[in-house]
Formats: structure tokens, sequence, C-alpha cells
């Protein structure tokens, strides 16, 4: 079991994701834009932050950035998620201090695979 961030706005996808990560055992905390997303990371440490780059206050982009550069927050594994699967996004996410990405709609096998690899490694 893992303790996950989610930083997720779109209610549809907040809701859908956790349920599926919780019913597989993981402890789950939502937080609805990325400055609430990086508080809740401070204040938590979880394990992972499955993070969606188009956020309201701060971007994804953002928020990624400033955990990566904080001594608190860099060694969390962060997995962006983004709609815009556009050409390049994800190197821009792994610039940005993602340590990998997945897009929307998620595959939720798929994104569990890349979760169990972030926290064995």
């Amino acid at each position: 079991m893992a303790r996950i961030l989610l930083v997720e706005d779109n209610e549809m996808n907040r809701d859908m994701l956790s349920r599926r990560l919780i019913k597989r055992g993981h402890e789950v905390t939502v937080a609805l834009d990325g400055q609430e997303g990086i508080d809740k990371a401070k204040e938590l440490i979880p394990d992972i932050i499955l993070m969606d780059m188009s956020l309201p206050v701060k971007d994804g982009w953002v928020a990624t950035s400033e955990l990566k550069s904080e001594a608190g927050t860099k060694q969390i594994p962060i997995i962006g998620l983004s709609a815009h699967a556009m050409s390049g996004d994800h190197e821009k996410a792994i610039a940005a201090g993602c340590d990998d990405y997945d897009t929307k709609p998620v595959e939720i096998d798929r994104l569990l695979g890349k979760i169990d690899a972030l926290l064995k490694s």
C-alpha cells in the first residue's frame, strides 16, 4: 500500500482515479490545484504524487519544479498526467522534474505499473 497524493482539478478524473487506487489498497489524498498540491506534499510527504499538468492557481509544471527544488520533497516520485498528449510533453514533464509521465484517459493497469516501478526504485 502506498500513500498517494493525487493533484487533479477535474472532478470526474479525480473520482475515477481515487476510487480505483483505493480499491487496490492505496491511501489517497486529493489536492485540487498546484498550490494545494505543494502544501499537502510538504505536510504529508506521500510515497508518490500523481500530478495533473493543467491545474489552476499553479500548474503542474510549476508545482513539480517547486517540489523537486526543495530538500523536504525532492525525493518524492512524481508522475505527470495530461490529457493534452502533445509531441514533446513527456520530455517537458521530465525536464520539469517528473519521474514519469502518463496520458489521460488513464489506463489504470499501465499507471499502476509505473507507480510500482517508481516505488521500487
